[in-house]
């Protein structure tokens, strides 16, 4: 199993702006080769003006093959421009990570 661990900041008091942007016109096309996400949670305290999601593959060869998938698809392609022409983001990390051996996590890879 392996965990795709994205950490994204965003301007300053722009989150609520994001948030909405991704609902409207990433979420379907995401959650539709994705599956549904581990988590998807937004910084309360600490490094403010962060938002954090993970996705769950089988391996990399699943990641790869979802990611291209998705990468393909119109909606997500719109999403991506709309994003890019808001300029909210100003950076993202990722982390693939794999869970330790006694955790099992209740979401299950797509497909």
């Amino acid at each position: 199993m392996l965990i795709d661990h994205r950490t994204y900041t965003v301007r300053p008091g722009s989150m609520g702006a994001q948030m909405a942007l991704y609902e409207k016109y990433g979420m379907a096309a995401q959650k539709r080769h994705l599956g549904e996400p581990l988590i998807y949670l937004i910084t309360e305290s600490g490094e403010i003006n962060t938002y954090i999601h993970a996705w769950i593959y089988k391996d990399a060869a699943d990641r790869a093959a979802k990611r291209a998938a998705m990468q393909a698809d119109p909606e997500w392609q719109e999403f991506m421009k709309r994003n890019a022409e808001a300029g909210y983001l100003l950076a993202q990390r990722n982390n693939l990570m794999a869970p330790a051996p006694f955790f099992t996590p209740s979401v299950k890879p797509k497909g």
